[in-house]
């Protein structure tokens, strides 16, 4: 697996600019796209699937501070699992240090399955003059993960990163605008990865997930043991809120050994 750069746009990447363009089920989106992306008449392209899912720039922004405030120091490298056309991985690229002076993250990886999402994020984050801070990756960020954990030689080097210094930001799919309708949404049911997909996949690392804000909270807390804590914030765009994210520590493994002494007493 390798990095990219530079994709072409697409016919699926689009920069509209008048409300007759947008299909007429993304219109109330496209109204509201000065509080996705502030510099949207600057040439921010995107698919018509990016405009249900996006993460809006003040809440990218957010959770990203809180993002930083949840991490340890040394987590220096963050893998966006599915960096859609860029709102967080272009947020966490732009994150510095106390000290405004050093960047963050030392290493931003940006993966995404879709060719055109995948240059519209590209796109994105040159007008963000963050473009070349951020690697970008097409292809399956689960795969990824596979490979990171059991054959490290087939990915490129820059990509081969340790997991003791790496965390994880997911923003997956939802299953599309659907989930408004649930007072409750049940994540087991979440298309088209489910909570424990995701879980099963990340937990050896600290991750925080974006998901849907009426969530099952109670799902959530099941991720972890008794007595490790969870923090979930719903964050709101002029009081409606948008999502939660869930920050979630790594799973600690109990070696080998000692787990078979506590199972023989």
């Amino acid at each position: 697996m390798k990095s990219v750069k530079n994709l072409p746009l697409t016919d699926k990447c689009h920069h509209w600019t008048n409300l007759g363009e947008v299909p007429w089920d993304l219109q109330k989106y496209w109204q509201q796209r000065y509080t996705i992306f502030p510099y949207y008449d600057n040439g921010i392209y995107m698919t018509e699937e990016a405009w249900y899912g996006v993460t809006p720039e003040p809440v990218a922004i957010h959770l990203v501070y809180d993002f930083v405030g949840f991490i340890s120091p040394e987590k220096r490298t963050v893998i966006d699992m599915f960096a859609g056309v860029g709102g967080n991985a272009i947020s966490l690229a732009m994150a510095m240090e106390e000290d405004e002076c050093t960047p963050r993250f030392d290493k931003v990886i940006a993966i995404e399955l879709d060719p055109s999402t995948l240059a519209c994020a590209q796109n994105n984050a040159a007008i963000y003059g963050v473009a070349d801070k951020i690697i970008w990756v097409l292809g399956d960020s689960f795969n990824f993960l596979k490979l990171l954990a059991k054959s490290p030689d087939q990915l490129e080097e820059n990509l081969r990163v340790d997991s003791a210094t790496t965390t994880i930001f997911a923003s997956p799919p939802w299953g599309g605008p659907g989930y408004r309708t649930d007072e409750i949404f049940d994540l087991s049911t979440m298309e088209p990865y489910n909570l424990a997909k995701l879980h099963e996949a990340y937990k050896t690392m600290d991750h925080a997930l974006y998901l849907p804000r009426t969530s099952d909270l109670r799902q959530i807390a099941k991720l972890v043991p008794d007595g490790v804590k969870i923090d979930v914030v719903q964050y709101c765009v002029e009081g409606a809120s948008k999502a939660m994210v869930a920050y979630i520590p790594a799973t600690v493994q109990e070696p080998a050994g000692k787990a078979d002494d506590q199972s023989m007493s």
